[in-house]
């Protein structure tokens, strides 16, 4: 595997410097043109009052610049260089991690961005006029592009436009991810193979299914729809302006040439322009990221049938709803005051159809393979330069996580306090989008003004028509993923067409008694080897099977008959659809107040916690589409294929259904605060997975803005504070190490080694259970051996606790269900190690509430029956300190085996944040800290 280790930051303009190194090279003058520099210029006049007064900041690492040329890239492998802007922002969000305890106002932008309005005159680096009725204006300090339309028209051209100078590249990669295409453009890496293959399990759309989309939104949308399309069009038109511009220009991204679709010597080859259908594409992608919720029925189902043949069918199923988690009364709110019933557990469930023993397979999605994707074979292609022989391979291990979209993923958090509890009476907010670290990033950051349109924040490159988390002229938004239970899985009965009686694959099945074939999607992808990637030439075809009530995912046997069990996504096919409420966040004339805003994010289908933020109020809704289930279904559970359980109103034409009405979303105005990383999001309204309980990383926040508010006089840097001392917090040893030493000192402890540990550990958490260096840039935790210790023990404590209890089958199936371990260190998160979001999944709940009813503690919401040591405190003090034992024998090397970036044992690397390549920049580490990717600190002194 190919070592990926980021070189020093050395930023540059991109003048002589490129040129000359180019040069040395070996590369012509045309492969190392720089990107040209506009004329400078003064900015155009203000479109928009802004009422924040300079107090509202952003940040979003590693830099605004995301397309670099081919000599950009040649540079920064092998001099360390880096074009201007593409970095720039990664210092100081690292940068927090150590200065935030004596963070104060003034100090704020120091770690964050001046997010006003406008560029000062004496700040504008370049304008550009890609048409006469739009300008994008760039500052000196970020790059960050600020577009002026004239015409909504232009407005929209010039935000693709810009769009295209900062994420060109890695806007087209995910078009193809969205088509199920990734391989043939980017090389059939097995991580390139394995990423295209989970999304097209996910939505494997046709092109005609791209155009009902649109089709749907110009016949349902009303005016918004029709001008949101016509925004999309002028969108896309601006993007291709700049495609072809840079390619005639030769200053487009270098990764066409390393990936073979741009000749670097005779600038043959083309940039696809791109089209409608493949925003549509890229919103799927979107949706299927951070905007869907629910599902895993099956694996749900699995544990439970483990959980009753271990305990009989009525304590079984007793012990699994403890483990469910779905309604938990101990977890952390995001509403407080309230209850907002949601897919909670019927009291007599029907239509529930739990597969036969032993018989669930899941569904085979890949066929045909030949070459390079049956073989881990390589080939050289010769390299059209010899000095790009430094770029051989960079994309061998693929240009995104393989597990981007099967692995579960807890992301972004918000803290909001109320004007009745802040130093100058109005609200205080810091939040943001979590959405992993990459470069570029997968955010863009942006100000759009043009009638109708008045906003800066960040959005999804390649869907920027609108910002989709920011500020307007007097208020500020942000999100966290809600993931509420939005998607079911379907028993479909299988049958034959000639009668006679079905196997498991068969492809027919029951629709309302008739006996229909399913519908075959199929994609054959083929690749060859190129400079970046050097898999050999190879080929397979994708194949999942549709039905009316969604896509196949296993087949099984339910009372001995054959059924194909399907996932049935209320947004399948309908990604697109909230543009309109985008859309409405980004108009000055809707949003007015906490009220309207609500009234907008009701407009957005994807499973999405909103906040917001003014001068006066605050307020929090909880979007989503909900399907209106049948009385007496079990969501948590696959459900029979049949009419009496089908959603309300459900129409597999263009897969719509009645969804619950927005009275039935939690929402809340002026709550005294809200906090929210992915938590509970109200009472009654059930978790849609496992372990959402007593101890969740909500927690770190919660009780911290509880404390402030409590105290009274909240600031923007105080707010700050609080976000970033959770986020270098170590959610076991805050929430569970307490009870861990009460029951290991419950008894004395003989052992010097074992005393040792337990003294590390007490001595760690009674400092803050933290996970930062003794000082900035020493590379060294504070307390290293408790927090080498506490990595090592939590996965064999809690094998300890419960594996000989609930059995090897239940604890497998349980683990199944929710991974027990998610520490900084872990490979995990939306970009797998490295990631910096952590603890959202794992056992902490569990652990928690099986030590307090050992300990005799009260317990609400307890798990069915005591596991540790059998329920008996000295059995449990024992199988601990067993375990305790053999994890203070492991080396720091054993407990941080190391990877390509960090040698095995480097404690502080291990944890370390490193943007994953998905162009051909790379960069620095920087300290582990649990926070947004993209953060806003907003305190709006004034209101229109």
């Amino acid at each position: 595997m190919r070592r990926r280790t980021p070189r020093p930051t050395r930023t540059r303009k991109l003048t002589s410097t490129v040129l000359a190194a180019a040069a040395a090279l070996g590369l012509g003058i045309a492969l190392a043109a720089p990107v040209p520099q506009p004329a400078r210029a003064e900015p155009p006049a203000a479109a928009a009052t802004d009422y924040c007064r300079g107090q509202c900041s952003d940040i979003l690492p590693p830099g605004a610049t995301g397309n670099a040329t081919l000599a950009d890239i040649l540079a920064n492998r092998v001099l360390g260089t880096h074009p201007e802007h593409s970095t720039d922002q990664l210092g100081p969000y690292g940068n927090l991690a150590s200065g935030y305890p004596t963070l104060t106002d003034d100090k704020l932008n120091g770690f964050f961005n001046d997010s006003s309005f406008g560029v000062p005159a004496d700040q504008v680096a370049s304008v550009t006029n890609p048409r006469d009725d739009v300008t994008i204006t760039r500052d000196k300090k970020t790059g960050v592009p600020h577009i002026q339309g004239t015409t909504r028209e232009g407005t929209e051209f010039g935000a693709g436009y810009a769009a295209a100078q900062d994420r060109l590249w890695l806007m087209d990669l995910f078009r193809h991810v969205g088509r199920g295409e990734l391989t043939p453009f980017a090389g059939g890496a097995p991580a390139n193979q394995g990423l295209e293959q989970d999304f097209f399990r996910q939505a494997p759309y046709t092109e005609e299914d791209y155009q009902a989309q649109i089709d749907y939104i110009l016949s349902h949308g009303g005016e918004r729809g029709r001008q949101a399309l016509a925004d999309a069009q002028a969108y896309v038109d601006g993007i291709n302006a700049y495609a072809k511009k840079s390619k005639d220009g030769r200053y487009f991204p270098g990764e066409y040439v390393l990936t073979g679709h741009i000749d670097a010597i005779t600038n043959a080859g083309e940039i696809q322009p791109f089209k409608l259908t493949d925003l549509i594409a890229l919103a799927s992608v979107v949706g299927a990221l951070f905007g869907n919720g629910g599902g895993g029925e099956v694996e749900g189902a699995l544990s439970l049938l483990a959980a009753q043949q271990k305990y009989g069918l009525a304590e079984g199923t007793k012990v699994w709803e403890s483990f469910r988690e779905r309604n938990d009364p101990e977890a952390v709110l995001t509403v407080r005051d309230g209850s907002f019933p949601y897919a909670g557990k019927p009291a007599a469930p029907k239509g529930t159809a739990l597969p036969d023993s032993g018989s669930v397979t899941p569904e085979q999605l890949v066929h045909d393979r030949e070459g390079g994707a049956a073989t881990k074979a390589r080939t050289q292609v010769k390299a059209p330069k010899s000095a790009l022989e430094p770029l051989r391979g960079i994309y061998d291990d693929g240009v995104l996580p393989r597990d981007l979209f099967s692995r579960k993923k807890g992301m972004s958090n918000a803290l909001v306090v109320s004007g009745k509890y802040t130093r100058s009476g109005h609200p205080v907010a810091v939040f943001g989008p979590q959405t992993g670290y990459f470069a570029p990033q997968l955010l863009m950051l942006q100000e759009i003004q043009g009638p109708g349109i008045s906003a800066r924040g960040a959005s999804f490159a390649g869907v920027g028509m609108y910002i989709q988390l920011g500020r307007g002229q007097d208020y500020a938004w942000s999100a966290t993923t809600s993931a509420q239970d939005i998607t079911d899985t379907y028993a479909v009965e299988l049958c034959s067409p000639d009668g006679s009686a079905p196997s498991k694959d068969s492809t027919y099945y029951r629709y309302r008694g008739d006996c229909v074939p399913m519908d075959k999607l199929e994609r054959r992808n083929a690749w060859k080897p190129t400079l970046a990637d050097s898999t050999a030439a190879g080929s397979y075809r994708m194949q999942v099977y549709r039905t009316k009530y969604g896509l196949v995912t296993h087949r099984a046997t339910v009372g001995g008959k054959p059924v194909a069990y399907t996932m049935l996504r209320s947004t399948y096919r309908h990604e697109a659809d909230s543009i309109i409420g985008f859309q409405m966040l980004n108009d000055p004339g809707y949003v007015t107040d906490a009220k309207s805003f609500q009234s907008a994010a009701q407009h957005i289908n994807y499973t999405f916690n909103w906040f917001y933020a003014d001068s006066r109020q605050t307020g929090y809704y909880n979007s989503g589409l909900n399907p209106v289930r049948a009385a007496d279904v079990d969501s948590s559970l696959p459900v029979k294929a049949e009419t009496a359980y089908e959603w309300r109103d459900f129409d597999p034409k263009d897969n719509t259904s009645a969804a619950t009405p927005p009275a039935e979303h939690p929402q809340s105005i002026d709550q005294d605060y809200y906090i929210s990383w992915n938590n509970k999001l109200a009472k009654d309204y059930s978790a849609a997975g496992f372990g959402n309980g007593s101890v969740h990383r909500g927690n770190l926040l919660d009780d911290r803005v509880r404390a402030l508010v409590r105290e009274g006089g909240v600031t923007r840097s105080a707010l700050t504070r609080a976000m970033a001392e959770a986020a270098v917090t170590d959610l076991r040893g805050e929430d569970v190490l307490p009870e861990l030493l009460k029951v290991v000192r419950s008894g004395p402890i003989d052992d010097p080694q074992l005393a040792t540990a337990v003294t590390q550990l007490d001595s760690w958490q009674s400092a803050g259970s933290q996970r930062h260096e003794t000082s900035a840039g020493s590379h060294t935790y504070g307390h290293a051996d408790a927090v080498r210790v506490m990595d090592a023990w939590w996965p064999l404590l809690v094998e300890a606790e419960f594996k000989s209890g609930l059995g090897d089958g239940l604890y497998d199936a349980l683990r199944a269900n929710l991974s027990v371990d998610e520490s900084p260190s872990a490979g995990h998160g939306p970009t797998g190690s490295h990631a910096g979001s952590s603890f959202q999944y794992g056992w902490w709940s569990y652990v928690d509430k099986d030590l307090r009813t050992v300990l005799g503690e009260d317990v609400k919401g307890p798990l069915a029956r005591p596991y540790c040591g059998g329920g008996q405190l000295t059995a449990c003090r024992d199988a601990l300190l067993t375990s305790l034992k053999a994890a203070v024998g492991k080396t720091a090397a054993q407990v941080y085996p190391g990877d390509d970036n960090c040698s095995a044992g480097d404690q502080w690397c291990a944890d370390a944040i490193i943007q994953r390549p998905v162009g051909g920049l790379t960069h620095d580490k920087i300290s582990w800290q649990n926070r947004p990717t993209f953060q806003q600190v907003v305190e709006f002194p004034a209101h229109r």
